[in-house]
């Protein structure tokens, strides 16, 4: 009996374990960590969805979005410096509420609209009035809607943008990265705006709540041929000048020696050929090799002052500077002793002078456009003042023969 009671009591034990165990596995997690951990060890779906390759989306009503915003893995705040080098004109900027001037867009012929590129953290996407205040991207299979976003911005439309072909993961040189050091960049197709991924071999477009990716597409990039540049409407801040007078420095030395056993008289004539720079800093470098020139009054520096010429048009030497050569002369009486040798310096001061300044920036690219831009920059001029003749101490000469 006593055995038939415990068997009676293993069973129902088995039996409620068993219950437990079932309820335990329809029983969602109890916490954030489990959940992580559940996702973690979950199948992972593939990088690329094969059954989505080349997909033509279907057209929808350009409603305002609603779905997914911004997926816990990117909610990290990622932050670069400027990106673009000296095309300082391009920038990422962030959404203010109000799409900004120069921001850069296409027309969309496939849904016609115009979108805007837009970037949430790295993914770049795209920004259209009609479907609210979102950047909108693709990222892991699905397609997503950031309320907080930056928009790429062409100041002015000053800087050469093009679009060039690419496939496969293929980008060209000088292409527009949305972070730097990321392999993402700005891309497109005819359906429309989305991003590069080079390790990724495709094109992924953000499409009605999924992501779409493509093997043809084109890259945004920044066109490096050669141009010519001039600034004009020059406005100085005469205000604010700043001149800094350096020590006198010697800038030749001409010696009189006499032999001779009475003194002589000699008139000692010092030249000497300088050249000074002027240099308008734009706050950007211009390339090698090309024309650029400038249209303005130029700054004459001296020991009490700045004056201005009336406006000249004039070619740079290099870059933004103007190389001049400046002729100094002066002349001298040397009354030398016997059995001595006496010498003469030109002797000038240094005056450098910084000028802010206001003006306009053209630039004509290879393909014929002319564009431009207002910018700020520093005058940093050179001149070579107060230049005289300094006589020295006449010194004996050595091992002279004596006279009689």
């Amino acid at each position: 009996m006593c055995s038939l009671q415990m068997k009676l009591f293993a069973v129902i034990a088995i039996l409620q374990f068993g219950a437990f165990c079932a309820l335990a596995a329809e029983k969602p997690p109890s916490n954030l960590k489990k959940i992580v951990v559940q996702t973690t060890h979950a199948e992972k779906p593939p990088l690329l969805n094969p059954l989505i390759e080349g997909k033509v989306p279907e057209l929808s009503d350009n409603a305002p979005v609603v779905g997914p915003l911004t997926p816990p893995e990117l909610q990290e705040p990622v932050s670069f410096s400027h990106l673009f080098g000296d095309n300082v004109n391009l920038n990422w900027t962030s959404w203010d509420g109000s799409l900004p001037n120069g921001a850069v867009g296409i027309y969309n012929g496939y849904t016609k609209r115009t979108d805007y590129i837009c970037k949430y953290n790295c993914e770049a996407g795209f920004y259209t009035p009609s479907k609210g205040p979102y950047c909108n991207y693709a990222w892991g299979n699905k397609e997503y809607h950031a309320p907080e976003f930056e928009v790429l911005v062409n100041v002015d439309n000053f800087e050469f943008l093009e679009w060039k072909a690419g496939s496969y993961g293929s980008v060209p040189n000088y292409a527009v990265r949305t972070c730097g050091g990321i392999g993402i960049f700005v891309g497109k197709n005819k359906y429309g705006l989305g991003k590069v991924v080079p390790q990724f071999e495709a094109f992924f477009l953000p499409w009605e709540g999924d992501e779409y990716w493509y093997k043809k597409y084109d890259v945004l990039a920044i066109n490096k041929d050669a141009y010519s540049q001039h600034i004009s409407h020059v406005e100085y801040g005469i205000n604010e000048v700043e001149l800094f007078h350096y020590p006198p420095e010697t800038m030749r030395i001409s010696s009189v020696s006499n032999n001779e056993c009475q003194a002589v008289t000699k008139t000692v004539t010092i030249s000497k050929v300088s050249e000074v720079e002027s240099t308008w800093n734009i706050g950007r470098s211009t390339m090698l090799g090309i024309t650029a020139g400038i249209t303005a009054k130029i700054p004459l520096i001296g020991t009490a002052g700045v004056e201005f010429t009336g406006e000249k048009t004039l070619q740079f030497n290099r870059g933004t500077t103007l190389v001049e050569s400046l002729s100094h002369q002066v002349s001298i009486q040397l009354s030398v002793p016997p059995n001595h040798s006496c010498s003469a310096r030109m002797e000038g001061r240094k005056i450098t002078a910084d000028i802010p300044f206001k003006a306009r920036l053209s630039r004509t690219y290879a393909n014929g456009e002319t564009q431009w831009t207002s910018i700020n920059g520093i005058y940093d001029g050179v001149q070579i003042g107060e230049v005289r003749a300094v006589v020295d101490r006449c010194e004996p000469i050595a091992d002279a023969k004596p006279c009689q």
